[in-house]
């Protein structure tokens, strides 16, 4: 779904939500509808909002109006995240709430633009509350988070923390073989400038990201809204499997050495690795060469996505995987290399935050873990970072079905208002 349902009138507050506190509802559909069309495939209905491309420009367009709408400082820090400031940037000590904008091939509406979405519409209700604020706000949306673009997720942040040098971003290139440094000099922005940015992460006192829970665990325990707790560690690995091109109507079944056995071998391989270990492994992506109908590849590239609850099973899967791969390759005759191409270990949000925004929004929050990865997660070990969760019914991400009801939604705008009002105007 790209648009809020129709079940619910413009504007009208969550089930029970006093009439006091509909301007939260009415800013979160308003500001919905007009984003929701930005980037959207017509065919697939899914988003390819990519980053440093058209839609990716237009989605900033669409960030910056809002911040001067609302009579925000807008910037845009070295890394090319985009920042909307309420109260002195450089007063330290803020609170800081966000996510991001772009999307994976023909992704969902919500995954990232619903907390950017819930940020303004948040501060809209606490506006209309008549909230004083004693620290300083901030509304944020980092670049490059899904990594669709690039082959690594959070870009944006993973720079301005340091876990991502220049060097490394100016090797990234995308399927066409365009760079980093040269998308972003398309795009009108600066390369040179990237880079570690500790004087920016010393000005947050705290940051909170609001996203659509990419799993169904607030569906079956019937809660609108929830906190993380950790996110599983997980990586991307790179796998080549290299045989010979051939004729597919002359060459004998014994006489080939067919890379795509091996490679289909091993995606099954990763289903039973997985299941055994409690995780998840996926490949989601393949390049084949020379890609032709009628012949045999000489190359099969293929990515494996794993994650899992701890690192013992993660490292379990991910090495049994390869063990298998390889042997079935040293049968078929095939050439194997991987490469570990990103990795995230896991992360526990800071407790004493959590349990703060637990106090806040009444105590009874339940608290669950993630398979996915976030920018909030990436920020977590430079400034104390905490996640809201917001209903998904189906549990369906990455994908243009991806879905959470607008009454949902408007619940986790109100927690975000109250949380941001709990720690910036207390």
């Amino acid at each position: 779904m790209s648009q809020a349902p129709e079940a619910q009138a413009p504007g009208a507050p969550a089930p029970g939500a006093p009439a006091a506190r509909a301007a939260g509802a009415a800013s979160f559909h308003t500001l919905w509808n007009e984003l929701a069309p930005v980037g959207r495939d017509q065919g697939s209905g899914g988003y390819r909002r990519y980053a440093w491309t058209g839609a990716d420009a237009d989605c900033r367009t669409w960030f910056q109006e809002q911040a001067q709408a609302r009579g925000l400082a807008y910037e845009t820090d070295r890394n090319g995240n985009q920042w909307a400031w309420l109260g002195d940037p450089l007063a330290g000590d803020a609170v800081v709430t966000g996510s991001h904008l772009d999307s994976v091939p023909d992704g969902g509406a919500f995954d990232g633009p619903l907390g950017v979405v819930s940020s303004f519409a948040a501060l809209d209700e606490l506006r209309a509350r008549g909230a004083e604020f004693t620290r300083p706000l901030a509304i944020t949306n980092f670049g490059d988070e899904e990594g669709a673009r690039f082959g690594l997720a959070c870009v944006g942040s993973r720079l301005t923390a340091g876990q991502l040098t220049k060097e490394k971003a100016y090797a990234l290139r995308d399927a066409d073989g365009i760079s980093l440094p040269r998308a972003m000099e398309n795009a009108g922005y600066d390369p040179e400038t990237i880079g570690a940015d500790p004087e920016r992460l010393a000005r947050i006192g705290a940051f909170v990201e609001l996203h659509v829970e990419q799993g169904r665990a607030l569906d079956l325990s019937g809660d609108r809204v929830g906190l993380a707790s950790a996110i599983w560690p997980h990586g991307r690995w790179r796998f080549d499997f290299r045989g010979e091109a051939n004729h597919a109507g002359t060459t004998r079944l014994v006489d080939r050495r067919d890379p795509m056995l091996t490679y289909a071998a091993t995606v099954l391989a990763a289903r039973t690795e997985a299941a055994l270990a409690g995780a998840v492994a996926t490949f989601g992506k393949i390049a084949v060469e020379p890609n032709g109908v009628n012949a045999i590849p000489s190359l099969v590239r293929g990515w494996l996505d794993s994650r899992a609850p701890d690192q013992a099973a993660l490292d379990t899967v991910v090495t049994a995987i390869e063990k298998a791969a390889r042997e079935r390759a040293d049968i078929e005759g095939i050439d194997l290399s991987v490469v570990r191409e990103s990795f995230t270990p896991v992360i526990e949000f800071e407790h004493a935050l959590r349990d703060e925004l637990n106090r806040i929004l009444g105590g009874a929050l339940p608290v669950l873990g993630t398979g996915a990865g976030h920018d909030a997660g990436i920020l977590s070990g430079s400034v104390p970072t905490a996640m809201l969760f917001v209903r998904n019914p189906t549990g369906v991400s990455h994908s243009p079905a991806e879905y959470a009801a607008e009454d949902d939604c408007v619940a986790g705008v109100l927690a975000l208002a109250d949380v941001l009002e709990g720690l910036a105007c207390s």
